[in-house]
């Protein structure tokens, strides 16, 4: 048998598998998707968005879990965006090509990979104990700005390396300065990958639950936040709060917070593919 018939059968082979895995994966995904919609779809109302958790599960909400993941999405993003941002502009207008600029994109794009944990005994550390913020909002929020700071930053490079060189031309042409070019004419263009990165940014840190408990999220908060300073929970903590408990009750609790849960990743990641969709069809250089 010829070497180019053994490379054909053995790439046949492995689409083979591949598909076979994905078809399983697909699977396996939609029976525990309908198992979960069949225990909490029914539990889903709204009283279960504006009651208080209780040691009882036909009482219990997730009022305060919705509230503070509000509070951490929103405080997050305040800290992440405007640095990630930032740092992407920097690194890619402003930087000269060398050992330096390397050096920081390999970091950069190793700490993307860095696990959620690890972020939680940094912001523990940082946060918690040697700038004394507790367990807050605030230290949550920072915590989770470190995470998804790289994949802002790698995001925003990306989008701003798609713009050309000769728009940046044509603006130094008119007599723009480089700040000027790069206020008005280079992030213009670039907005619709930069918010599709931030978006999934976020989406993937409202999923976050180790790095929040390391840092000392509640398991129960009988109230809900009125500053960052104030202690607070998340809907995933809610969860496997709810999960841990022994009353049948509480699992169709939590059946129906990952349902909430997953419609607000579900909507987010839609936004992400359909600003990408909508920036791409937008975009002819």
């Amino acid at each position: 048998m010829s070497n180019e018939r053994k490379k054909y059968l053995q790439n046949n082979a492995f689409k083979i598998w591949a598909i076979f895995c994905t078809s399983v994966g697909i699977i396996m995904l939609a029976i525990l998707l309908i198992k979960i919609g069949m225990d909490g779809l029914h539990r889903i109302s709204l009283n279960f968005f504006m009651d208080l958790p209780s040691r009882r599960p036909e009482n219990a909400g997730i009022l305060t879990a919705w509230v503070g993941t509000l509070w951490i999405m929103v405080t997050t993003a305040l800290f992440a965006i405007p640095i990630g941002i930032g740092a992407g502009i920097y690194l890619e207008e402003y930087v000269k090509r060398g050992r330096w600029s390397s050096f920081l994109e390999i970091n950069i794009a190793n700490l993307a990979g860095v696990p959620s944990i690890i972020y939680g005994l940094l912001g523990l550390e940082l946060f918690v104990r040697v700038l004394h913020l507790g367990q807050s909002i605030l230290a949550g929020s920072l915590t989770l700005a470190l995470l998804i700071l790289p994949i802002v930053i790698v995001s925003t490079r990306e989008a701003i390396k798609t713009v050309p060189n000769t728009l940046r031309e044509a603006s130094y042409a008119l007599g723009a300065s480089k700040w000027q070019t790069i206020w008005l004419q280079v992030l213009p263009a670039a907005s619709g990958g930069i918010m599709t990165g931030i978006i999934l940014a976020l989406s993937r840190a409202i999923g976050e639950t180790a790095p929040l408990i390391v840092v000392g999220a509640l398991m129960y908060v009988p109230f809900t936040p009125k500053s960052v300073f104030d202690s607070f929970t998340v809907l995933p903590i809610q969860i496997y709060n709810w999960v841990t408990r022994p009353q049948a009750g509480f699992l169709i609790n939590a059946a129906a917070g990952i349902i909430v849960l997953m419609m607000i990743t579900f909507i987010m990641n839609g936004a992400a593919v359909y600003l990408r969709n909508r920036w791409q069809k937008n975009v002819r250089w």
